[in-house]
């Protein structure tokens, strides 16, 4: 694999697919540039060699339609502001030929939003999957993805791709554009191979102790994770909405607390295999209820097995804080991913936030920590700790599928696994 780091861009035109999904305000301006600006040393690493470049993204879910909400014309001036050069768009990515051959070294052409093309995603439209048409419908897609992708593949000589928060979908810009470039003319971009390295780092090279704190609302969306996780780590920390499947599984009384029925069953089986493998389960032992689920609802401190009828574990109590933070500090690798609360209510913010700190408490006495998903990134970015963990990653989906052990599409198309 060709390191990006050492190829000379100079007189090449690059398509770099980067994740432009960035949130826009009513007035169709950005209300966050992070994914911006995580793409910035790539895109300028380009053009100061002497290449031209393509920038392809998608934003939000138009399925396959055309909605001027969702264009990317709406951002060209700021990307332009923050590369320092203009920035041409194509207001239709399947056929800006004519724009990208005019490209001359240094100048920036930005494409229009991929999923206004049914391609870009493969998927079949207006066809159910129960549907006996379905199947040939599939078909007749992938052969239109392979077209799509080989229409962007000729605009340029080289394929960088930089949007690690798509890595995970096999779309047309993502990985099935890469058949048409040689190994030596495909790279990960800069933001691409910091998270494939910070991955890596938890995944394959962890010191020891090693902890995962996995919270958020549902086992049923990270139980692949977990039970992944249970042949690697020594501590694993499961706290938020998830943790009470838990509890009622062991016979805990949780009141009206959110929970999975269906999958006590499969907490039970985590626990066991945990213990059979050494690995230390913390679960919380006390959390903040409330009697609604709203931000004023009145607020009690109870005990994890003893909710009472009517209130709601909403947030991790002091007693779990304590338990955790001592795990969290005595830990030489850390992964979190999920909130321990009901971040979004201020009122009950405060245990992910605790985590927070004790995260970037463990990281200044020298632990590597991962932190990855979006309550979690914005938990660390509310208090001022970004830049006092190891790495924020920017692809909550495609860490957690990374975690669960899988191959990204996005990563194999470059490596050419």
């Amino acid at each position: 694999m060709v390191n990006f780091k050492d190829f000379n861009f100079a007189g090449q035109k690059a398509i770099v697919r980067v994740d432009f999904n960035v949130p826009l305000n009513e007035k169709g301006e950005i209300t966050d540039d992070t994914r911006i600006r995580g793409a910035l040393p790539t895109l300028k690493k380009i053009l100061e060699d002497g290449g031209s470049l393509i920038v392809m993204s998608h934003m939000g879910k138009p399925k396959g339609k055309v909605n001027p909400k969702l264009s990317l014309g709406q951002i060209a001036n700021a990307v332009a502001a923050k590369l320092d050069v203009p920035v041409k768009f194509a207001p239709d990515c399947a056929k800006a030929k004519e724009a990208a051959d005019a490209l001359k070294p240094g100048e920036v052409l930005l494409l229009e939003n991929l999923r206004f093309y049914p391609e870009e995603e493969g998927k079949p439209v207006g066809v159910d999957k129960e549907d006996p048409a379905y199947s040939v419908a599939k078909k007749e897609m992938k052969t239109r993805q392979e077209l799509f992708a080989k229409t962007l593949a000729s605009y340029a000589d080289v394929y960088v791709n930089d949007a690690f928060g798509t890595a995970h979908r096999r779309h047309a810009s993502t990985a099935v554009i890469a058949d048409y470039f040689d190994a030596d003319h495909k790279m990960l971009g800069l933001l691409m191979e910091k998270e494939v390295v910070a991955i890596d780092n938890v995944l394959k090279n962890a010191q020891h102790p090693f902890t995962a704190i996995i919270g958020g609302s549902k086992v049923s969306s990270k139980l692949a994770v977990i039970k992944n996780l249970l042949d690697k780590v020594d501590n694993l920390i499961i706290g938020g909405g998830m943790g009470f499947t838990f509890i009622k599984a062991q016979g805990g009384h949780i009141g009206d607390s959110l929970h999975e029925d269906d999958l006590m069953p499969e907490a039970l089986s985590v626990m066991a295999a945990a213990k059979e493998k050494g690995v230390n389960l913390s679960l919380s032992v006390q959390t903040i209820a409330g009697d609604k689920f709203e931000n004023d609802a009145n607020r009690q401190a109870v005990d994890i097995f003893n909710i009472p009828d009517g209130w709601e574990g909403m947030d991790a109590g002091e007693k779990s804080l304590e338990n955790w933070k001592k795990i969290i500090l005595s830990s030489k690798t850390i992964l979190w991913n999920g909130p321990v609360g009901v971040f979004e209510f201020e009122n009950f913010a405060h245990g992910t936030g605790e985590i927070a700190k004790y995260v970037a408490e463990a990281t200044k006495n020298g632990a590597y920590s991962l932190v990855g998903g979006g309550d979690s990134v914005a938990a660390v970015n509310k208090f001022g700790l970004a830049d006092q963990v190891s790495y924020v990653s920017t692809g909550g989906g495609a860490m957690l599928e990374a975690i669960e052990g899988k191959v990204l599409p996005g990563v194999a198309a470059i490596k050419g696994e």
